[in-house]
């Protein structure tokens, strides 16, 4: 599994990952696990793991998925559901000490640009180098995108009118410095998003008092941050490996309830969140209106997860105020909305979002020409037309990001050992006959699923079909009876030797 060096002085290895988050960590996993004979390394821009858990280092920052999920399959998680950033990083950093990951990690390496020629059957990655600004060569047969969905340098921060005016301090949450001080202080988070219900609780412990701007509420789903069969099935001994397995296959049962309750009972499902809410606060005739009681249809976009109801229980007991309405302007006390309220603030914390980012922003060229992802279609949200030996990951919005990264981590491992069996060293995925007159869509279809991260950039996403093989429909529980069975002689791969 050794690296090696090419006549150029470049280094050569059979598979090139590119992040070393949770998708770049669990696809070397799967590599050296199912293709041991494969040599990979990893190239990470930042100085640590982690990817997402290293950017955010906003207070309380945590998961919004239950760990029992977003944890690897292949590693049991014995904490809460719902984890801190920092518990987070140490299962990562288990992961890579556990499986002699860290050796095929090269921190600070920057992708400039990554070019395929179809003489040689390889890609050609450059890359600089943080520590002395280096330009350095890697050659591989096989490209494995695993650098995420966004901008981690750059978040969305809309422009406001009026920013300059502001006396205090105005910060995206993405670009939060631990350094900063805000006991006593108050504290205006614009937004209503995951980010939002993370941050406020923690506010609230120590800042004389928080106020969330929203344009629009956002749904919550309220319960304890515990899970009552793995804590029973650990008391009656049993082994963490099965009480892994066990408690995933249920969690995913109910999510899958839930997520087809959304579309069937809308209005019944949101009585039951609003129930969940009154439980939690201990106030049965808790106000939902107008601030709590979103535009869209559940699971539109991602069901936040509030564990103990703690930003319902922090604007219950007054240390929180939620206003519902849009920025005029900012002022140098704080913000003006549109209806004339002035919010004064001495922090300004911007909950916005993420800007999309394909491919990291990387440059591609195949045999010279630039790619315009836009012009490609995606076979199943993971490779794309006219772009060979090259693997995506994009996990899920709705269910657990990590579930996908597992799921694709076995189809790449069998897809590069279907390849040596026959000798190929090139595989595309084409549109097959039956495709040829197929519309085609938008990466994804907005009533389906709309965060405006998504919706701002999906110029930059590539185009999908009306077939099952030719869409990403964010449906763990159709892929995970699907992936598995692709038929890799199937007439949408095409397969060429040297």
């Amino acid at each position: 599994m050794e690296s090696r060096l090419n006549e150029n002085r470049s280094e050569h290895v059979d598979v090139l990952i590119i992040g070393a988050g949770i998708s770049g960590l669990g696809s070397a996993y799967h590599l050296q696990t199912q293709a041991p004979g494969k040599s990979y390394a990893i190239l990470e821009a930042k100085d640590s793991f982690g990817g997402t858990w290293d950017t955010h280092k906003y207070p309380g920052v945590r998961s919004d998925s239950d760990l029992h999920t977003f944890g690897y399959e292949f590693k049991p998680w014995l904490g809460s559901p719902i984890a801190s950033g920092q518990a987070i990083l140490d299962y990562l950093g288990e992961v890579i000490e556990e499986n002699g990951i860290g050796q095929h990690i090269r921190f600070g390496h920057s992708v400039t640009e990554c070019g395929w020629d179809s003489q040689s059957n390889l890609w050609t990655v450059n890359a600089v180098r943080k520590a002395d600004g280096a330009s350095l060569t890697y050659t591989c047969n096989f490209l494995w995108m695993c650098q995420g969905y966004y901008d981690h340098q750059k978040p969305y921060l809309p422009d406001w009118p009026g920013t300059a005016n502001f006396n205090g301090l105005l910060v995206h949450a993405q670009q939060w410095d631990r350094s900063i001080d805000y006991e006593g202080k108050k504290v205006l988070v614009i937004g209503s998003g995951a980010t939002a219900a993370t941050v406020i609780p923690e506010f609230a412990k120590r800042a004389a008092h928080v106020t969330m701007l929203q344009r629009s509420p956002t749904y919550f789903f309220c319960a304890e941050n515990r899970n009552e069969l793995a804590e029973r099935l650990r008391e009656i001994g049993i082994d963490a490996p099965t009480i892994h397995r066990v408690v995933r296959a249920q969690i995913l049962h109910d999510q899958n309830v839930m997520t087809n309750r959304c579309l069937t009972e809308p209005d019944i499902v949101f009585e039951e969140l609003k129930e969940r809410v009154r439980t939690f606060t201990g106030k049965q005739d808790f106000e939902f209106e107008p601030h709590f009681t979103p535009r869209y249809r559940l699971w539109q976009q991602r069901l936040a997860f509030c564990p103990g109801g703690d930003i319902f229980k922090a604007a219950v007991a007054g240390q929180l105020t939620v206003v519902t309405d849009e920025i005029d302007t900012f002022t140098e006390e704080g913000v003006r909305t549109k209806s004339g309220e002035l919010i004064e603030a001495d922090i300004i914390v911007a909950a916005t979002g993420f800007n999309l980012l394909m491919m990291g922003g990387i440059r591609f060229t195949v045999d010279e020409q630039p790619v315009d992802w836009n012009s490609t279609v995606t076979y199943r949200g993971m490779m794309f037309t006219g772009v060979p030996n090259l693997v995506w990951v994009m996990g899920y919005f709705r269910a657990s990001w990590t579930l996908r990264v597992d799921m694709l981590g076995h189809f790449v491992c069998r897809l590069l050992n279907h390849m040596d069996a026959v000798g190929a060293k090139r595989v595309d995925v084409v549109l097959r006959q039956e495709d040829r007159d197929m519309p085609l869509l938008p990466w994804i279809d907005e009533d389906n699923f709309s965060p405006n991260y998504l919706v701002r950039g999906l110029g930059q996403m590539p185009r999908s079909g009306d077939k099952p093989e030719w869409r990403h429909n964010q449906d763990y529980w159709a892929e995970r009876d699907e992936i598995p069975y692709i038929d890799l002689t199937g007439s949408e791969f095409v397969y060429a030797r040297q």
